[in-house]
């Protein structure tokens, strides 16, 4: 099974390059910056996918190279916590780009594809902010909600096609992803996710038959303990 990663670098995207490489799958990775793995089944393309000019060109060159897909793990996102008046224009249409607009896009370069091949998977990493809007979280939760929202139709677009769509809404999991946060999981193992329990995760839903389709998974840590960084 070939399957694409963006966010690969990093985080979770990491980890399921990780675990799929163990599992004997190849994998194309898609980042703005180098990964530390190297592998004989890994083919890495540096995109920043929060700067979408070009951006249908610079994919269609990629999937050319590669060849068909069999999935894609759609990971790459960002945080953007605040109270809405402290975020410049700019702040909040880079938070939107990555966080949505970039998944559709590579959706819609993805999808045809595998419509000829009437065989792929999607799986994308949603968030808690899809469930429940809560303070200081409005922007994050907008390209949340509006993600959630954009599977569910997509879902019900291309299920005829032997396309599986799946949406992964973990709560707080421990990675790079509050490096420039003024907040953080707690320091016990019950406070946070851990990026190889979201990788496993996905690992299941592809791997289950390909008549069954794992809709949506909530995935929380077991006591929601939130740490704020000295200053």
């Amino acid at each position: 099974m070939k399957t694409l990663i963006t966010g690969s670098s990093s985080g979770i995207g990491l980890a399921c390059t990780h675990k799929l490489l163990s599992e004997g799958h190849a994998v194309i990775g898609l980042s703005r910056r180098p990964t530390s793995i190297r592998h004989a089944d890994l083919d890495t393309y540096s995109i920043d996918l929060s700067n979408l000019t070009n951006f249908p060109q610079k994919i269609d060159t990629v999937l050319k190279k590669v060849g068909a897909i069999d999935a894609a793990i759609l990971s790459a996102g960002q945080g953007l916590f605040g109270h809405l008046e402290q975020f410049s224009y700019d702040q909040i249409n880079y938070a939107i780009n990555l966080n949505l607009t970039s998944t559709i896009y590579m959706a819609r370069a993805i999808i045809p594809k595998m419509k000829q091949q009437k065989h792929g998977h999607i799986i994308v990493l949603g968030s808690e902010a899809a469930l429940r809007g809560t303070k200081k979280g409005s922007i994050y939760a907008a390209s949340k909600f509006a993600l959630r929202g954009f599977l569910q139709a997509l879902r019900e677009e291309v299920s005829s096609s032997g396309i599986r769509i799946t949406l992964i809404n973990p709560g707080m999991v421990r990675t790079t992803f509050f490096s420039n946060l003024n907040f953080q999981p707690g320091p016990n193992d019950g406070h946070a996710i851990e990026a190889e329990d979201i990788a496993t995760t996905i690992y299941q839903t592809m791997t289950t038959r390909s008549g069954t389709v794992i809709d949506e998974i909530n995935i929380s840590p077991q006591q929601n303990v939130i740490d704020f960084k000295k200053t």
